[in-house]
Order: C-alpha cells, then structure tokens, then sequence
C-alpha cells in the first residue's frame, strides 16, 4: 500500500514539474507573437534626463501614442522607424519625478495594441554612481595586511589554543581528570 501511494506522488509530481516547465515557454511564445513589447532607453533616469521608447510590435511603418503620465511626462508620439526597430520616440522626465518604477504604455495606430515597458527614475545616475575600492578597515588585517607580525602573533595564539584543547581532550579521555 505504501509503495503504491509513493509511487503515485512521484508520478503526480513529475508531471505537474513538466507541466510547469513547458507552459513557461508557451506562454512566453504567444507573447512574442504579439510582437514584442516596450524598450524603454536608459531603462534607469535621473529626473531632467531623456527616455528613448522603441517597440516593434506596431510592425514595420507602424506608428503609436505614447502615454508616460505615470511619471508627469504626458503624451508623446512614437514614429515609424528605420529597419527592424519599429516605431520610436522619446521624452524627458520631468525634473520634479519622484524616484520609483513608472510603466510606460505605447497604444499602436493601426489595431489599438496595447505595449508596456517599465522606467525607473532614481536619483543618481548610472554613470555618476561612485563604487568602493580598496580593503575594508575591520582590525588586524589579513595573512598579506599591512601589518606581518600582528597576523603572525594570531596564527601562533591559534596554534597555542588547538594544542592546549587537544592535551586537554588527551588527558580526559586517559581519564586523568580535569
């Protein structure tokens, strides 16, 4: 009885594994087949900067409406574009936007398709950021610090406690007492 429910579960689980990976590909395939969606360049801005919006789901000669409201841009039109990239255009992010992920929504001309793409406005440029360098200050340092006789002192306090533990187990287990 028992055998028969593990195997069972096994099989129930294995199928629902398989299921759950082949309607993510399914799923994303009729979702490409809508044409794509928003790209949104730089997909992070400072306030004051400008977004470059392409999509190519409005097809080749294709133009939309672009609505960037959500971070106070407004309206602003998408132009057919050259080659593969669809239609495009751009706007500035208005000086006073809040930072935050903003969804941006271009509406095609020709069928009324509704594309999104995200912006996220934060308050320091991806070029501007400033990245730590060098070591962290904590202490003594490390086997190659700056300091060689301090790192050599902790590595002979180590070897002096390991050999004090083991002639302390030694000794308890000869049953000499402690």
């Amino acid at each position: 009885m028992r055998r028969t429910a593990r195997l069972l579960t096994g099989t129930a689980l294995a199928a629902a594994a398989v299921g759950l990976t082949t309607a993510a590909p399914v799923y994303a395939g009729e979702a490409g087949s809508a044409g794509g969606g928003l790209t949104v360049y730089p997909s992070s801005v400072v306030p004051g900067e400008r977004a470059v919006v392409t999509t190519p789901a409005c097809g080749e000669g294709g133009s939309a409406a672009g609505d960037a409201s959500a971070v106070g841009a407004g309206a602003f039109t998408l132009a057919p574009g050259t080659g593969e990239g669809g239609a495009s255009g751009h706007f500035e992010v208005p000086p006073s936007a809040q930072p935050g992920t903003y969804e941006i929504v271009a509406t095609c001309g020709d069928d009324e398709r509704r594309v999104t793409g995200d912006l996220v406005v934060t308050l320091t440029s991806a070029a501007a950021q400033v990245y730590p360098r060098g070591s962290v200050k904590t202490g003594v340092g490390g086997a190659l610090g700056p300091d060689p006789v301090q790192t050599a002192a902790g590595v002979a306090a180590l070897a002096v406690a390991a050999a004090g533990g083991t002639w302390l187990l030694h000794r308890r287990a000869r049953g000499d007492g402690i």
